[in-house]
């Protein structure tokens, strides 16, 4: 837990998972469980508390125990769009995110993204695997929430755009770059519960 800051663990799995034939990723299970229970376990231990930003199957997400909030738009917008549902719905000081399709990701690496953050007094720390970043993976201020609006008012959806225009810090993850496989598809699936079972 965080004793600086009140935060407020966020889940983003508001896609439309095309690649995935329109299933809901993170209700897809891996080894035995629904991916999203994974991500829920990771922020438990580090978050005071945690959302699922979901944009259907809201009655399924429902059963995990966490609040559920969808976009303000019918027009998966993003995870942007995601981000700012959740600073619409916390009062928490900072956020710690990831989507719902990382099984891979630990609280550790969370706690991770947290202290940096916090020990540059940086608007946002995003992961960083050595060689590029991973815009999805990241604590960030709620206090930005204006910026955001004004981002998405604009017309505009790239997050790291957006990041770009904040005090934005790295959060080193080139030791364990795999950790951040995310599943796109049902091969991508099978393939990384075979390759961990090795």
């Amino acid at each position: 837990m965080n004793s600086q800051s009140k935060v407020t663990g966020v889940i983003l799995a508001g896609g439309l998972a095309r690649r995935m034939n329109n299933q809901d990723k993170g209700l897809i299970n891996y080894k035995g469980r629904p991916l999203v229970s994974y991500a829920i376990a990771a922020l438990a231990a580090v978050a005071d508390q945690s959302l699922i930003n979901a944009n259907r199957n809201r009655e399924h997400y429902q059963q995990f125990g966490l609040p559920v909030v969808a976009d303000q738009t019918d027009s998966f917008d993003g995870p942007l769009a995601g981000l700012l549902t959740a600073m619409i719905n916390t009062d928490a000081d900072v956020l710690v995110v990831m989507p719902c399709d990382s099984p891979l990701i630990k609280a550790e690496h969370l706690q991770k993204l947290l202290l940096t953050r916090a020990e540059h007094d940086a608007d946002v720390a995003v992961a960083f695997d050595g060689e590029r970043l991973h815009p999805v993976f990241l604590a960030i201020k709620t206090s930005l929430r204006a910026s955001l609006q004004d981002y998405l008012d604009s017309g505009q959806r790239k997050i790291d755009r957006w990041l770009e225009q904040l005090k934005m810090v790295k959060a080193d993850f080139s030791s364990e770059p795999e950790i951040f496989i995310n599943i796109n598809t049902m091969t991508e699936l099978s393939d990384l519960e075979a390759k961990v079972d090795e």
